[in-house]
């Protein structure tokens, strides 16, 4: 099945307290488009809201009739890049008064006003309890939501279904992401909700997948520069060689978040070159 999945459906109830919209945003990076998820008996609460798709909010509407519930009690955000967040804006001038949380956390432009969330902040909604909880890595301000009532968690980007996350060389850190899977791991978790992609129905055997493929992609790495191959574009090249050339410069920001954090482990060098890929080498 193709990661961007054009099938995929448009609404869907994925269990009695959770109904998902989608943010009809299909794309290489966002697979069929971000998912939105209603989370409540009644007057439900959003999390994210997509990136701002004029058709988004009569699909919203739509769903929220079929359910019937009147609009979203409040809206929690799982971190700040637009395809999570760029529906504040319009979400907001249809629900008056509509409440948005996140954590704010190197935050700047965003949509205020915004409600500081933090980690172990309990959000009580009708007949469900979320609990945040912070798992940098794909973003520093990125927070999952623990569903205490299905022993379930909304993971945003750090876990997707169907595709694995993309470490952003700027704000995304590779060992912060893994410290997060390990954290996921020591939940009670029995499903995820990702934020791209199908329900997972088995928790745990997808969290140590996620962890195994970073440590794997680590040992390629390693093993590159063991065999002279001094640049992010070649490593991407060989290790990448089965992904599409479209992805390639995606692979790289992951290479280079691994590399960094090698660095700080004391296991690389790096060699800036003027005007040219920095130049790598084990220690």
């Amino acid at each position: 099945m193709s990661w961007i999945d054009h099938g995929f459906p448009r609404t869907a109830t994925v269990s009695r307290l959770v109904g998902r919209v989608l943010g009809l945003n299909p794309g290489m990076m966002t697979g069929p488009g971000t998912n939105t998820y209603l989370v409540g008996r009644h007057d439900p609460i959003l999390i994210d809201t997509g990136a701002g798709v004029p058709d988004y909010l009569p699909l919203l509407e739509a769903y929220l009739a079929e359910r019937g519930f009147t609009q979203p009690a409040r809206v929690l955000l799982t971190h700040r890049h637009r395809d999570h967040m760029g529906g504040v804006g319009q979400l907001r001038a249809r629900f008056e008064g509509l409440r948005v949380a996140k954590m704010i956390h190197r935050d700047s432009g965003l949509p205020e006003p915004i409600e500081d969330l933090r980690d172990g902040q309990r959000v009580e909604g009708e007949g469900v309890t979320l609990i945040p909880v912070y798992t940098p890595g794909h973003a520093s301000d990125h927070l999952c939501y623990y569903l205490v009532e299905e022993q379930a968690v909304f993971t945003g980007d750090v876990i997707l279904g169907g595709s694995t996350t993309v470490i952003p060389s700027d704000d995304g850190d590779l060992a912060d992401y893994l410290s997060s899977l390990r954290r996921l791991q020591q939940l009670d978790v029995r499903r995820i909700y990702p934020a791209h992609g199908p329900v997972i129905e088995d928790a745990p055997a997808k969290i140590q997948e996620y962890i195994d493929h970073r440590l794997m992609r680590e040992g390629q790495i390693l093993d590159a520069l063991g065999d002279g191959l001094a640049t992010i574009p070649v490593m991407v090249e060989r290790i990448y060689a089965e992904v599409p050339k479209a992805l390639h410069a995606t692979a790289a920001m992951s290479v280079e978040s691994h590399l960094k954090k090698l660095k700080r482990e004391g296991r690389v060098s790096e060699t800036v070159v003027r005007d040219a890929p920095s130049r790598w080498a084990l220690v």
